[in-house]
């Protein structure tokens, strides 16, 4: 047996929420073989994150080197890279390796609150990782802070998709889980402008779906699908692992990428108002 591999470049969650931990669970319910380029340790639980670690740059290339001269992955992610070092060096080495099939989840604040990206890093993350992505998966915090202004309806999402899409990726969805009235997330790709509509659950614990969603998207890069196809099913996969989120710790409780092999039987009972 020799499944696709996906590489997940990102920091460490301790609380197994988020960040790479995340990341790996997801792509073993796709099937694909996870490897990863942890770029932060964090010491963090379901209510805050009281430390982070920035590994060195060169520590963050030397393990995307050694994955991809052995493992050739699929397709990649980037998830937390929080300074404008780390960024650079993950796009240099994205660029002279290869990793075209590239999905950027622009990290920026953790559902605690705590800041995961410095400010004097959003400018680097802006002109130099996202013109290297085939999509890229910012929600609503992260596209007013990429475009420095608010951002709220759907026309104002479709809007946003166009301007960010003008920065360079290949690809944009614009997440609308933070909208309030509506769980409609906009995807754009210079020729078809497509809206997601799912339904809103009633839970506090989404702690790592940002995390579970784009990973969902590289496992179907990874597994040979077209943008536009690996979009629509993590829609429906992040769908199902909100729905039957965990109720862990006592803070915001994580999304269960393991849904799908678990299995309805034990899910959690929520309560679902309409999209």
């Amino acid at each position: 047996m020799s499944p696709p591999v996906a590489l997940t470049i990102a920091g460490s969650d301790s609380g197994g929420g988020a960040g790479i931990q995340a990341d790996l669970k997801t792509f073993a319910a796709f099937q694909v073989h996870g490897a990863s380029a942890i770029t932060a340790i964090t010491a963090q639980n379901t209510t805050i994150v009281s430390d982070i670690l920035e590994l060195p740059p060169a520590l963050v290339r030397a393990q995307m080197d050694r994955v991809v001269e052995d493992l050739r992955p699929a397709a990649a992610k980037t998830g937390m890279l929080s300074s404008r070092e780390l960024i650079e060096a993950v796009a240099l080495a994205v660029h002279e390796l290869g990793l075209t099939q590239l999905v950027v989840d622009p990290v920026m604040v953790a559902k605690s609150g705590a800041r995961l990206l410095r400010e004097d890093a959003v400018e680097s993350l802006r002109t130099e990782l996202l013109p290297l992505a085939a999509v890229i998966t910012p929600n609503l915090p992260e596209v007013e802070m990429l475009l420095g202004r608010p951002v709220s309806s759907v026309d104002e999402r479709r809007a946003a998709a166009r301007e960010l899409l003008a920065l360079g990726p290949r690809a944009v969805i614009v997440k609308g889980g933070h909208a309030g009235s509506d769980a409609v997330d906009v995807f754009y790709d210079g020729d078809e402008m497509v809206e997601l509509a799912g339904s809103r659950v009633v839970t506090g614990d989404t702690h790592g779906s940002g995390c579970v969603f784009s990973a969902a998207i590289t496992a179907g890069l990874a597994l040979g699908h077209d943008t536009l196809t690996s979009v629509r099913e993590a829609k429906s996969f992040i769908q199902e692992a909100i729905e039957q989120s965990l109720r862990l710790g006592q803070g915001h409780g994580p999304v269960n990428p393991m849904a799908r092999l678990w299995g309805r039987a034990a899910a959690p009972a929520v309560e679902h108002s309409p999209s």
